[in-house]
């Protein structure tokens, strides 16, 4: 009589329950990183693109189409131009202004502050040149003040760009500035790493073995 020893696999029922559990929290985790990485590049995108149309536009624009821009920092155009609004001129010749035309310029009075009000008398003078006068469309009286453009020409309204330069103004808070500067990347690189450390190699197999005796006669 001879016994043969047989080797039969047979499942570990508690090793694949671990590896299951193991599994889902992997892959509940690795979504969880995948989510994250994917709000960070949508936002990161997001502020770059604004960033790079602010600049074309408030920087590059400028040089290449010839127009000028400044902010609101007043009401005294509402409602048609509202504090923190981007207001765009073109520079146009003096001698095309006319009552009703919404301008750019320096006050002769004061601190000579740039002002952009609406035109609402022309007068020209024998030299050339143009004497003004303006008002606020949101003000009860005319300006206490004429204002004579003696340059070829004058920055006419053009465009406005609503609520850009208040945007613009807080972009430029210190606080905000760095923020957008180091912590954008900070947080492109940290979702990086954890999609990265979320990957875990699946490197366990079945290995387990039981031992059963047979005989032959």
């Amino acid at each position: 009589m001879s016994t043969a020893l047989k080797l039969v696999r047979t499942p570990n029922v508690m090793g694949e329950e671990r590896r299951r559990g193991q599994a889902v929290s992997v892959s509940g985790s690795g979504r969880a990183a995948t989510l994250a990485r994917r709000a960070v590049s949508v936002v990161t995108t997001a502020l770059f693109v604004v960033a790079l149309a602010g600049f074309l536009a408030l920087a590059v624009g400028p040089r290449i189409f010839g127009y000028q821009t400044m902010t609101m920092l007043t009401g005294s155009m509402s409602p048609l131009i509202n504090p923190g609004d981007v207001v765009v001129t073109t520079a146009v010749p003096a001698n095309e202004i006319r009552a009703g035309d919404i301008i750019t310029y320096h006050i002769p009075v004061e601190d000579q502050r740039v002002e952009t009000h609406r035109v609402t008398e022309v007068t020209g003078n024998p030299d050339g040149s143009i004497t003004v006068q303006t008002k606020g469309d949101a003000n009860n009286g005319v300006d206490p003040w004429l204002a004579t453009i003696s340059s070829e020409t004058v920055d006419r309204h053009t465009a406005t760009i609503p609520h850009v330069g208040a945007l613009i103004r807080t972009l430029r808070e210190p606080i905000i500035l760095n923020t957008l500067m180091y912590g954008a990347p900070a947080v492109l690189v940290i979702g990086m790493l954890a999609s990265i450390w979320g990957k875990k190699p699946d490197t366990d197999e079945p290995e387990t073995t039981g031992m059963t005796t047979g005989s032959n006669a």
